[in-house]
């Protein structure tokens, strides 16, 4: 009887209650649809890293929003726009690195990063010179001697004998060192009786000549090349931003920040540096922000009535671009050079501890008066007596402003060597964090078994004494060496450097944890953890798509490993 009467037409059973509550039984077509979302990812693992590290199958997305994590359930619970199968791939929320400078490509720069031999460089600079012609500036970045087959720094004759028509400059990877030729030397009237800057050091040959080397104090040569103009590098931006989703780096803090664009006195800037400021990415990502990383950009320190006049601070901005902490501020310099300042000799350079860049009284003016106009701090800290001066400077900042036991979230930037505990157990008490880069320790081994003792060495970039002993909070960036998490990863739990060596095997720390790190931390030092970083409801849909599972593939898969796909706000920005 019920099959009989659910044939009826409609208006047929609306005559009687009885008939209308058959047809609602037997029609599926009266039942509550199911809700439209955009896309879901499906057949996969899906390792969310919330507070249980839940690992699912399958992610629901509408907008730029997570709807829903779950199993294979989540394709009849929604209807989809789209559907990926990820064939058992894994997904994790987007990197969030928490220290990077921007490499855009400059009109005069060669690819030295991508060299392996003197030979090479030697034979792009010669390609350049005859491009450019004579008496024009050859720049570029990011070479390192470990990459060399001579593995040697580079050096002023080496440039000589392939450019010595053109002025040429090279900074080594990390921005602590640079490499210049002879004509470069004689524009920047550096000689042998060049006393050393301040905070860095000239490099001499055997006869007392300068061999090309400068540590930290690049501006000693950079300040006499002319820079290309903003209009000119701002598809190179654009281009290099775009790079990085390709590593699956969905938000990152912008180290090289600054407001130098603003007209902030009367005289205003008069020949702004073409770098990506915070106006720039402001205009830029009003336009493109969308296909564009996350940024939280640090901000250099420029007097208290420049910040005064600038009339913003940490926090201001919106899930695309935002202001961060003061942070192009360094205490020390770094093993690049090596300049980082620390307590104890250089291994084999007696009475040599490296550099510091201010004195206590400046430090703590500048800590004083950013804090009073309400900024974070998170300067750079490398050495362990850079570190302790830095910790004192921000300890007593913090109690004479009473921001102890107030959300302040200041951190270090780097903390490489690992300081004494009296100074660890004041970063607790203060709640002082660390933005750490643990691919320091692979990338960096060469440097690090050249001038540390055996305690430094084994206890570089720490994570398990400062973060379980101490319980600091810390998390992970990359700081361009290279820009990669994987290396970062790979790094924190093996402690393996390039030579396979294992360097403080205590330090290690597991696969989660380390994953955690690099996603959900970091969102907690620009106060976004409640809407990225992990893969929840309600979160922006910053995810990355991986050909192999980082909590069970080999070590090797992981520092080898590539992205698949990269997704910004649920939206397909990258595709390998």
């Amino acid at each position: 009887m019920l099959h009989h009467r659910a044939r009826l037409p409609l208006s047929h059973a609306l005559w009687t209650g009885s008939l209308l509550i058959s047809v609602a039984f037997a029609l599926p077509a009266f039942a509550k649809p199911a809700p439209a979302v955009d896309l879901i990812l499906h057949h996969g693992r899906v390792l969310t890293v919330d507070k249980a590290f839940s690992i699912r199958s399958a992610v629901a997305i509408k907008g730029e929003r997570i709807v829903a994590t779950g199993g294979e359930e989540l394709l009849r619970r929604y209807k989809a726009n789209k559907v990926i199968d990820l064939g058992g791939r894994t997904v994790l929320p987007g990197f969030t690195d928490t220290h990077l400078h921007p490499y855009p490509v400059a009109p005069s720069d060669i690819p030295v990063a991508s060299a392996h031999s003197v030979a090479e460089v030697q034979a792009m600079l010669r390609e350049k010179a005859k491009a450019l012609g004579p008496g024009q500036w050859i720049t570029g970045s990011q070479w390192q001697e470990a990459n060399l087959v001579e593995n040697r720094n580079l050096s002023r004759a080496d440039l000589d004998a392939a450019a010595p028509d053109n002025p040429v400059w090279l900074v080594r990877a990390g921005a602590h060192s640079g490499v210049a030729n002879s004509a470069a030397l004689k524009i920047a009237g550096i000689d042998r009786d060049t006393p050393d800057p301040k905070s860095g050091l000239i490099e001499h040959d055997a006869k007392g000549e300068p061999n090309g080397i400068i540590r930290e104090s690049l501006d000693l040569v950079r300040r006499h090349i002319p820079p290309p103009t903003w209009e000119q590098m701002r598809p190179a931006n654009i281009a290099w931003l775009k790079s990085i989703l390709a590593l699956g780096i969905t938000s990152f803090f912008d180290a090289s920040g600054s407001f130098n664009d603003e007209p902030l006195d009367k005289g205003g800037i008069a020949n702004p540096p073409p770098t990506l400021t915070f106006r720039r990415a402001q205009a830029l990502y009003a336009e493109m922000g969308a296909e564009l990383p996350r940024i939280t950009m640090y901000i250099d320190h420029a007097g208290a009535q420049r910040l005064k006049a600038f009339g913003h601070h940490t926090g201001y901005g919106d899930e695309h671009v935002r202001l961060g902490p003061i942070g192009e501020m360094s205490v020390d310099g770094g093993f690049t050079g090596p300049t980082a300042w620390l307590l104890a000799d250089y291994k084999g350079q007696p009475g040599f501890r490296g550099k510091g860049r201010m004195t206590d009284a400046e430090i703590l003016e500048l800590t004083q008066s950013a804090a009073a106009l309400g900024w974070q701090m998170g300067v750079h800290a490398i050495g362990d007596a850079a570190i302790v001066q830095a910790v004192d400077a921000y300890a007593k900042v913090l109690d004479s402003q009473k921001l102890t036991g107030k959300d302040h979230r200041w951190f270090l930037d780097h903390f490489t060597i690992m300081p004494p505990d009296a100074t660890m157990a004041t970063m607790k008490k203060h709640a002082i964090a660390i933005a750490q880069q643990p691919n320091f320790l692979y990338n960096l081994e060469g440097r690090y078994e050249a001038t540390l003792d055996d305690w430094r060495l084994a206890h570089n970039n720490a994570v398990v004494t400062p973060a379980h002993k101490f319980g600091l909070f810390m998390a992970f960036g990359s700081d361009n060496l290279p820009v990669n998490p994987m290396v970062g990863l790979y790094a924190a739990i093996t402690r393996k450097g390039p030579s396979g060596r294992v360097h403080g095997p205590e330090e290690a720390i597991g696969r989660k944890e380390a994953i955690r790190r690099y996603t959900a931390d970091g969102p907690f030092l620009s106060w976004e953890e409640g809407t990225k970083g992990t893969i929840e409801k309600g979160k922006y849909a910053d995810l990355i798509v991986l050909p192999f599972d980082p909590l069970t593939a080999a070590p090797e898969v992981i520092l080898a490993g590539r992205v698949d796909m990269t997704f910004l706000g649920g939206r397909l920005v990258y595709q390998r």
